[in-house]
């Protein structure tokens, strides 16, 4: 990858998938990355990493503050939130149906197809995310309200892993409290 990319600039991960370049020293990027809500270094010559959107090195005239970093991450959740990521069924339920059948044979069942169920699990899952993104910029909470309302959305990432089973890949499957990373 280009190693004179600058704070801004979009790239993507073989493993953490998209992330934001944060901070650049001589020999490593700090990125931020949406699937691990946080910042990891990578070396500038790590062959799994690829430019997606160049922003020009500039040579700022002082220093990086966080406020900047959370100004910039939040310009860019800003303008990708309604981006439509692609995640993949599982190939064994494509052209699947799931059928819901009630105790009582007088009722009648409703059948699905399983690729708009699965539709509905990913927009769950995607405003789960926003939201916690939502929650972790808040200026206007406190910290123990928002490593409580964590605790609540990592609750409901972990009540939804039975559907795990139709995502083709695990990078894009609900973790809950023992989810590994």
């Amino acid at each position: 990858m280009d190693t004179q990319a600058g704070i801004g600039s979009r790239v993507e991960h073989v493993h953490f998938g998209r992330g934001v370049i944060v901070d650049a020293t001589l020999d490593a990027y700090t990125i931020w990355f949406r699937s691990q809500q946080g910042t990891r270094n990578i070396s500038k010559d790590f062959e799994g990493l690829t430019m997606v959107e160049k922003t020009e090195n500039t040579e700022p005239s002082g220093q990086i503050s966080l406020a900047d970093i959370e100004q910039a991450l939040s310009n860019v959740l800003d303008q990708r939130l309604h981006e439509v990521q692609i995640v993949p069924l599982a190939p064994r339920w494509k052209r699947g149906t799931l059928v819901m059948k009630p105790g009582d044979s007088t009722l009648q069942s409703k059948e699905v197809p399983i690729e708009t169920f699965f539709h509905k699990i990913v927009m769950v899952r995607d405003r789960l995310r926003v939201m916690e993104q939502k929650i972790n910029a808040s200026k206007v909470l406190e910290e123990d309200e928002k490593v409580e309302l964590q605790q609540y959305l990592t609750a409901i990432y972990g009540s939804l892993t039975t559907f795990n089973v139709l995502f083709k890949e695990p990078i894009h499957q609900f973790k809950g409290a023992g989810g590994k990373d």
